[in-house]
């Protein structure tokens, strides 16, 4: 197996599409650090993940916080011996319209999608970069970064933002480091908790399985194994994308 003794960090690794990314990695051998701020909940994930002893690694952190990233590269690098893999996974969300948006709403959902990935790649990437190391980012993005979603005016642009910085260093780090930075935008997804949060109804659910033209929810199973993909020998020469995987959802004309 490639992956085996590789080392990934996933923050927002502890539910979620996090989770199953780190349970894919994990089965495939990899070391795992996955991040989050409930201690708690990272135990409880590892439990569930963990193919052998001390191959998942919980940190309790918060990626707004620059101090708690530099402790989670340092920690990883001190338990595992490196890092050769980056998934910015953690997230925030909530439906709001945005003439009701606070300043402070705004600010927590840019604080960690948007600076919490500046935060964590440019970490992890100063160290790659230190040590000659070319390793690989995902970042979890919306197809909403371009195409649009009423209620997610700061997700949406936050998203944006975390886009452009995906092609802006798959860019820069690419012709100076062979550091490739790539994209994953996930449609609705089943089992994750996140969609549900962002339906309002019963009927509100209906309507989005309908909005996609395969008519079914994403499963996190083939999230985490795009993710794999991504860091596998066969995508050596992507750099810079971002691959959608919503069942056609954002090309329909009538998404909601």
């Amino acid at each position: 197996m490639w992956l085996k003794d590789k080392v990934v960090i996933i923050t927002g690794g502890s539910s979620g599409m996090g989770k199953f990314m780190a349970a894919r990695f994990a089965e495939a051998g990899a070391k795992v650090a996955i991040t989050g701020r409930s201690l708690e909940k990272l135990e409880q994930a590892k439990r569930e993940i963990e193919t052998h002893p001390d191959q998942i690694l919980t940190i309790q952190m918060d990626v707004r916080q620059v101090e708690h990233v530099k402790h989670m590269v340092d920690k990883t690098v001190e338990t595992f011996g490196t890092v050769d893999f980056l998934v910015n996974n953690a997230a925030g969300n909530f439906i709001c319209p945005a003439e009701q948006l606070s300043p402070n709403g705004w600010r927590s959902v840019i604080d960690i999608v948007l600076n919490g990935t500046f935060y964590c790649t440019s970490e992890v990437g100063r160290y790659w970069i230190e040590k000659g190391i070319k390793g690989r980012i995902i970042n979890m993005v919306a197809t909403y970064a371009w195409n649009a979603g009423a209620g997610v005016i700061h997700s949406a642009s936050a998203k944006a933002g975390v886009l452009s910085m995906t092609r802006t260093l798959a860019v820069e780090w690419g012709s100076k480091y062979g550091i490739c930075v790539n994209a994953i935008a996930p449609g609705p997804i089943e089992r994750t908790g996140g969609a549900d949060k962002l339906w309002e109804s019963e009927e509100a659910a209906k309507r989005t399985i309908q909005s996609v033209p395969l008519k079914r929810l994403g499963t996190p199973e083939e999230i985490a194994d795009l993710a794999y993909f991504l860091f596998s020998p066969s995508a050596g020469y992507i750099n810079g994308e971002c691959i959608t995987m919503d069942g056609g959802q954002w090309l329909n004309q009538h998404p909601f």
